[in-house]
């Protein structure tokens, strides 16, 4: 392991190709949770991160924080969430490490954790009802390189629990067996928030608030909802390989289990390096025709309306990093890239900055939040739009699955192409960004682009 600052505890694993099997050993653990590269290639799909049984947890509730230490009563605060959570992570801070976590929070930040940083009407509705943060602190993590075909089980030793443990965490790792199989099914109708007729409702409105200059864009989103009871493990075992993607994961709570197989980043800090490639412009592939796959990708590439759509938002995010950033430090090396991924083709932009000595990787967080790419432009107003259009409170999607490392570091997603398992139900989204050129029927094709891979998902489960 090349790393200049070793955590206290640490020891080499036997390295797997698919990381299942490591998270399989430890998944009945309280809180497990599987950052998966789903074997991306590149940079993005190096790096696979488990981790389980968190110190301290932290779920927020409308106004309430509650935050439970082991083996103690919980606490609860109506402070804001990213600000408790900030002030955890400084009490543990850590050298910087060359593996991406050794220990720290790893959780959800739900779309609606935005009202905590906004003034927002309430008018959809939370048929969710589940919190809107929850994240663990986590003391040990197993990481993954596919790069070195290498992997560990690290910590900083800051729980007692971890050192106790240490033995059979090693025991259960070394020798990862596959678990005895288990089922997922879904049943009954799969029922949709906006049907056509709806759907262009909410499209014409979208484009008469865009003619009276209250926007530039909307992103607008349909919620999708089944029946289901079982394993979620074997559901999004079976989505890894349909759709696979670089910022996928696995995320269990009490309250719900999270399977995403997003291909976007958020927010990545390394060193106080900040990096985010917002996603605008889609295009669906077709494998069976390389020849007509190529050419839908450069479509997508030589458009005017998609690139002036990436535009807006790149122009959104260079506005929220420079609240945190510092002066100067901004810019934007790769605009309009084409990204292909299982099912789509996407134009990702990235934009860099430099953190400012003076903010903590949570600021960034919040200034960020949510991710300008699922919210449109100027980003309040296309909130306030996005209550009042859809029907149904977002909760996880187009929030974001973090890992914030004690050490400063993170790396973030943006919670699409993802479902959420509670309460015996399967829900999942899928969206698209309105501005003034758009079509109607274009539009509603996108967003079935992107909802593709889940609706297969959802067959394949009956």
């Amino acid at each position: 392991m090349m790393t200049s600052q070793p955590p206290p505890l640490c020891a080499e694993l036997p390295y797997q190709i698919d990381s299942d099997l490591l998270f399989a050993a430890i998944r009945d653990l309280p809180w497990a949770v599987f950052l998966d590269s789903a074997m991306t290639e590149g940079e993005n799909g190096r790096f696979d991160i488990i981790a389980a049984d968190p110190f301290i947890t932290l779920q927020t509730r409308d106004q309430t924080t509650t935050i439970e230490y082991r083996d103690t009563a919980g606490q609860q605060s109506c402070d804001d969430p990213f600000g408790l959570l900030q002030c955890i992570l400084q009490q543990y801070a850590q050298p910087l490490s060359d593996l991406p976590f050794c220990g720290g929070a790893i959780g959800y930040f739900s779309y609606d954790l935005g009202r905590r940083i906004e003034k927002l009407p309430e008018l959809a509705i939370d048929s969710e009802q589940i919190p809107e943060m929850a994240v663990g602190i986590y003391d040990w993590a197993v990481i993954n390189d596919h790069q070195q075909q290498r992997c560990w089980l690290v910590s900083y030793g800051l729980d007692p629990e971890t050192h106790r443990n240490w033995a059979n965490l090693l025991s259960r790792l070394q020798q990862p067996k596959k678990p005895d199989s288990t089922i997922f099914n879904v049943m009954g109708e799969l029922r949709c928030n906006l049907n056509q007729t709806a759907y262009q409702t909410a499209f014409e409105k979208i484009k008469n608030y865009i003619t009276e200059g209250d926007c530039y864009q909307v992103n607008l989103a349909k919620r999708y909802e089944i029946a289901a009871e079982g394993d979620p493990w074997i559901a999004y075992q079976q989505l890894r390989k349909q759709n696979a993607a670089p910022f996928s994961a696995f995320l269990t709570t009490p309250e719900a289990t999270v399977l995403s197989s997003s291909p976007e980043r958020l927010l990545r800090v390394k060193d106080k390096q900040v990096e985010t490639k917002p996603i605008k412009g889609t295009r669906p592939r077709d494998l069976s025709d390389p020849d007509r796959d190529r050419l839908l990708g450069r479509q997508l590439q030589d458009s005017l309306k998609d690139r002036a759509e990436n535009l807006m938002i790149v122009d959104l995010l260079r506005n929220d990093l420079g609240k945190v950033c510092e002066p100067g430090s901004i810019s934007v090396p790769t605009p309009f890239a084409l990204e292909s991924f299982a099912t789509v083709h996407h134009l990702v932009s990235t934009i860099t900055g430099t953190l400012a000595t003076d903010q903590h990787t949570v600021g960034l967080l919040r200034a960020c939040f949510p991710g300008g790419s699922i919210t449109g432009a100027p980003k309040l107003r296309a909130m306030e739009i996005i209550e009042e259009l859809e029907p149904q409170r977002r909760g996880v999607y187009c929030g974001s699955i973090a890992y914030i490392g004690f050490d400063g570091n993170m790396d973030s997603n943006i919670t699409i192409r993802t479902l959420v398992f509670s309460d015996n139900r399967l829900r999942f989204w899928a969206g698209g960004g309105i501005v003034a050129d758009s079509e109607l029927e274009a539009e509603y094709q996108e967003v079935a682009d992107k909802a593709a891979a889940m609706l297969a998902l959802v067959e394949s489960l009956r």
